[in-house]
């Protein structure tokens, strides 16, 4: 007798979600469920073509992040040299040291704002410290994409979306679509939801 395989249900908490504005909270270690839960994470992150994941964004509220960012575009940064061949990875208790005083200004959406684009400014550079699922510890400069990507994924650790770092204008330009998401994401608890 043959059996079809079961598809697998990927999910991502879209804006209006509880999980989305609570800080996350420290991975103490890395376990068999931590480890599990980041490849869960990076599949899911891939399904919806995404380049980086939080785990709050997969309704975790841990300081937890997956990265999967392209090498095109590299600004040639320590960390884009050293991380972006890595890809995709995972990094628990990610954080800023510093910021760079030189900032851009570049269109960002998300995953869990499904379809909405605005610009954000941020630094152009951060520098970026974490462990890797694996174990080893890091401190990079990162510019680029992977610069902005870390900066947009640690701002979901401490509640924020991209749409909290808009000006007053480009937050108004977007209002009405944010707010029929979120109209939207009532009726499935602020969920996409994709089957594979």
């Amino acid at each position: 007798m043959l059996f079809k395989n079961k598809k697998e249900s990927f999910v991502v908490y879209t804006a209006g979600a509880a999980v989305l504005k609570e800080i996350a909270k420290p991975v103490p270690v890395v376990t068999a469920e931590i480890r599990q839960l980041a490849s869960e994470m990076i599949k899911t992150m891939r399904v919806f073509n995404g380049i980086g994941l939080a785990a709050p964004q997969y309704g975790h509220s841990l300081r937890l992040v997956v990265f999967d960012v392209p090498r095109e575009g590299s600004t040639g940064t320590p960390g884009e040299e050293y991380l972006l061949p890595k890809m995709p990875m995972a990094v628990i208790n990610p954080e800023i040291v510093m910021r760079s005083s030189e900032t851009d200004e570049k269109d960002e959406g998300c995953l869990s704002v499904p379809d909405i684009y605005a610009p954000v400014v941020r630094p152009s550079r951060v520098l970026f410290r974490a462990q890797t699922i694996d174990g080893e510890f890091f401190e990079l400069e990162c510019g680029g994409l992977l610069g902005r990507c870390i900066q947009h994924e640690l701002d979901h650790l401490d509640g924020f979306l991209f749409t909290d770092r808009l000006t007053p204008q480009a937050e108004r330009a977007i209002r009405g679509d944010l707010n029929r998401l979120k109209s939207a994401g009532q009726s499935c608890n602020y969920r996409r939801i994709s089957k594979k």
